[in-house]
Formats: structure tokens, sequence, C-alpha cells
């Protein structure tokens, strides 16, 4: 007769997949394809140790921000128009993850932040990016600050 495996640990004390693991499974099927099978840990979710729905949010939106602007983490070996695409595919997960969690000004922040990175980009400022994001991170962890447009208006009267 064999012994019956032990019951899976509390949710509490469980394991949790890392948020980039969990971008490149929920991600769309095509960029699927492209996923690194072991994803580092993301930039940010270490700001968000009880909160991984925010930390998912945060890594998407970043990860989406790299596809159109830098070096993805999670997604490699696309083409110009798939990493684009791909990287409109991250931003709506995680803009879309934090809207069913009912935080709209969170939201928000982050659509202020794409646009903000965006233009800094656009106009060869790409340095700033670093400070915004920083900026917006903060915000979402609930901490006091501004967010990114507070932090545009200090870098880049």
């Amino acid at each position: 007769m064999s012994t019956p495996s032990p019951p899976p640990p509390p949710p509490e004390r469980r394991e949790r997949i890392g948020a980039l693991a969990e971008i490149a499974g929920a991600a769309d099927p095509s960029l699927r394809a492209h996923a690194d099978a072991h994803p580092s840990v993301g930039r940010y979710e270490s700001g968000f140790p009880d909160d991984p729905d925010r930390a998912f949010v945060v890594e998407a939106v970043h990860e989406g921000w790299l596809m159109h602007y830098g070096t993805p983490r999670v997604f490699t070996g696309m083409d110009e128009d798939l990493r684009l695409l791909g990287g409109d595919s991250l931003y709506a997960l995680g803009l879309a993850r934090l809207a069913a969690l009912g935080d709209l000004e969170g939201v928000a922040e982050l659509a202020e932040l794409i646009s903000l990175c965006a233009q800094v980009a656009a106009e060869g400022r790409a340095e700033l990016t670093t400070e915004l994001w920083s900026a917006s991170v903060a915000v979402l962890a609930g901490e006091r600050g501004g967010g990114a447009r507070a932090a545009f208006a200090r870098l880049a009267p």
C-alpha cells in the first residue's frame, strides 16, 4: 500500500512564481513562442513583496516598454513588427490586470508613464526614463511623490 501524498501547503506558504515567468505564460500565444523558459527576476517586482498582482502589472508594462525601446528580458527573436505589437500586447495585459483590481488611478499613472517615456525617448532624452519609472512604481506601491508627471516636471522643465 502506498503512502498518500501530503497535502499542498497553504497559499501563504506556497512558492510564488516570478512575475516575468507569469507574464511569459499569460502572454499572447504568438509571443509565448519567443519567451525565455527561465526568465530572471523582474526589475521592480521586489517592491511588491505582498502584492503579486501589482508586481505582474509593473513588470508586464515594463517588458512592453522594453519591447518598444530597449532590450526585452523575457521575449526574444522577433522581427521589429512583432516586437512592437508584442509590446502593445504587454501594455494591455498589465493595464487590464490593474483595471480588474479596480485601481483606475494606477491605470492612469501607468498610462501617463508610458506617454512620458515615449516622449523623452522621441526627444533623445531616454536617460530620464529610469527616474520616471521609479516615480510611478513608488506611487503604485503606495508611496508619496506625485508619480511620473511630477518627476518629469522636476527633471525636464
